[in-house]
């Protein structure tokens, strides 16, 4: 009798206990799962490209070879293509080389043409933006044939810049001003120099390109 008062004693504290026990141990932990991986993609510049462009061309104030210049309005309609290499050499900075021509709306036979260049460029870029400087060599295509000599606008040199957007990996937007400076000319007649002028150039332009970024976005990880 005596053993099964004990025995009933020790199940009644054990039944106290195991609660309080549980309650010390703490509400059971939730575990959630880790969140996917996201890459983020960066624009890849490097690669080749071709477009086009189109804008206005601006003589200088004394280039009487200047689009319009004989009828008062230094100022043409001009359009053309271009095409070119960029790399980029660090998360930031692009290099490139470009090849650009440009048709002058003009029917005289005294004014430039056509402007041409081959010139470098340094851009800083962020994101699918890109703000960039370039300079080389230029030429005009004037082919005068009314008593011009000396430089006759030939060969120069241009320096500009501008801004350029990428919408998609392949296609991209820009607004360039460029100067082209090609020297002085002079004016002869069969007796005498009659005067001398500076044959340049200021244009402003808007273009399109068309990328052929094979490799596609750069990927960060993180």
């Amino acid at each position: 009798m005596k053993k099964i008062l004990l025995a009933t004693v020790a199940l009644v504290a054990l039944g106290a206990t195991v609660p309080a026990l549980a309650a010390d141990l703490g509400a059971r932990r939730t575990y959630t799962k880790a969140p996917a991986y996201e890459a983020t993609p960066i624009y890849n510049w490097t690669g080749f490209y071709i477009g086009g462009h189109v804008g206005g061309a601006f003589g200088g104030p004394n280039n009487v070879v200047a689009p319009g210049f004989a009828s008062g309005n230094d100022g043409r309609f001009m359009g053309g293509v271009q095409a070119g290499y960029d790399y980029q050499f660090a998360p930031n900075w692009v290099m490139g080389l470009e090849a650009n021509y440009s048709f002058l709306d003009t029917g005289s036979s005294f004014a430039n043409r056509g402007l041409g260049s081959v010139t470098g460029r340094l851009g800083y870029t962020w994101g699918p933006a890109m703000l960039y400087a370039k300079g080389g060599y230029a030429w005009a295509d004037s082919r005068f044939t009314n008593g011009f000599t000396g430089n006759a606008g030939r060969d120069g040199y241009t320096v500009g810049g501008g801004l350029e957007y990428m919408f998609t990996q392949n296609w991209s937007g820009k607004i360039e001003y460029q100067y082209y400076d090609f020297g002085n000319s002079t004016f002869l007649t069969p007796a005498l120099v009659v005067g001398g002028f500076r044959n340049d150039e200021h244009t402003i332009k808007a273009g399109l390109n068309y990328r052929f970024n094979w490799g596609g976005p750069v990927v960060a990880k993180y």
